[in-house]
């Protein structure tokens, strides 16, 4: 029984860890593909934090086509051991193919909060200081402007208020009902 408390609490330790690491990667693998201002003080903190690893990895794997491959199979090795580690600590052994199916899942899966998160903090900041310019509302806008111009342009105000965060936020959640989740199911089923 102890072994089990021991067990989850590494597993959270790891979990956290990695995760933390990885949702910086997909944040600097978002402000590139979305060109958002890397003058920024959170861009250039993201770059410092994940220099030291991606770096190195540029020598071998180079962009294509105005896309950071390295970033993505950084994250993409990252997720798979984080899930290695946390499934042996259990005491299982994971089959590679689960595992690249589920690490797969878990970036899209990361990536759709993200989206979300953002959609919801400029909602948030528009309520409180619609006028409030700071580095993260920058980016925040950079994260969240390629959907929601289109979303605003099918869905006039009303008023003054604007229900286009509200769709984007819905498409999102769709998103994870419908695509996120029957891979995260297919990647569970195989990885053991």
């Amino acid at each position: 029984m102890t072994g089990q408390y021991f067990a989850n609490g590494a597993a959270f330790i790891i979990q956290t860890l990695f995760g933390l690491y990885i949702l910086a990667v997909l944040l600097r693998f978002l402000f590139q593909l979305l060109r958002a201002h890397f003058r920024n003080p959170v861009s250039q903190f993201i770059v410092t934090l994940t220099n030291p690893l991606l770096r190195p990895l540029r020598r071998f794997i180079p962009g294509y086509a105005g896309i950071d491959i390295a970033s993505i199979v950084l994250m993409l090795g990252l997720q798979m051991l984080e899930l290695l580690l946390v499934t042996l600590l259990y005491g299982n052994t994971p089959s590679p193919a689960g595992l690249l199916v589920l690490a797969v899942g878990k970036l899209f899966e990361m990536t759709v909060y993200v989206f979300m998160f953002a959609v919801f903090a400029r909602i948030i900041i528009s309520w409180v200081n619609p006028q409030l310019y700071n580095p993260i509302t920058s980016l925040l806008a950079s994260l969240t402007d390629f959907m929601m111009q289109p979303a605003r342009r099918y869905i006039p105000p009303i008023g003054m208020l604007d229900l286009s965060p509200m769709v984007v936020f819905l498409m999102l959640g769709l998103v994870l009902r419908l695509i996120v989740q029957p891979i995260l199911d297919i990647g569970a089923r195989m990885l053991l």
